[in-house]
Formats: C-alpha cells, sequence, structure tokens
C-alpha cells in the first residue's frame, strides 16, 4: 500500500561526470510521474523521502559510516559489526524515513 522512493535530484546526480549519461538517458522524472499517477489510481502512497544518507546510515543502529566511493559495494558497519549491501542497506533506511515512527 505504501512506496517509498528517495526524492533525488536528477540535475544533482549529474554533476558526476562518470554518471551524467547515464541518469540522463533514464528518464527518472517520467517514471516518477508515472509512479505517482499509478498510486493515485490503485489508491496507494506514494512517499518521497530526504535521501541525505541512504547509504552511509547503517540500517541497524543507526550509525554514520561516512562517505564511500561508488565501487563500494558492501561494508561492514564498524559501530556494530552488521555487514551491508550498500543498495540493500539503502533501501531499509528510505523505508524507516517513510514510515511515521522512522
Amino acid at each position: 500500500d505504501v512506496i517509498a522512493i528517495e526524492d533525488l535530484k536528477t540535475k544533482n546526480l549529474q554533476k558526476n561526470h562518470h554518471l551524467a549519461k547515464s541518469i540522463a538517458n533514464a528518464s527518472w522524472r517520467m517514471f516518477r510521474q508515472m509512479l505517482e499517477y499509478k498510486c493515485e489510481w490503485y489508491c496507494k502512497k506514494l512517499i518521497a523521502v530526504d535521501p541525505k544518507n541512504t547509504s552511509r546510515i547503517c540500517s541497524k543502529c543507526d550509525y554514520n559510516s561516512g562517505a564511500k566511493p561508488l565501487e563500494i559495494r558492501e561494508w561492514t558497519c564498524s559501530k556494530c559489526q552488521t555487514k551491508h549491501d550498500r543498495d540493500i542497506n539503502a533501501a531499509v533506511n528510505i523505508l524507516h524515513k517513510a514510515t511515521p515512527t522512522g
């Protein structure tokens, strides 16, 4: 009943010259518009959350481990020793931010 996404600013992401063309070609804005109308159509809720630190914060203990280059896909929290896949950890943090208690 709820879809949570990062409220990404594609203009900011395009400043990364390695990713700019891929981001521009991805039609992210159109995807979001489709998601919005589909959610409205099916009486579901779309929540866009602040993307700040979603891949940096441990989803288990909330420790901010700092910036990591994009090639780092897995990391271990130095506080609680939980091993994370960067994308799965970010998805869990996005869901936490979207919940009323998050």
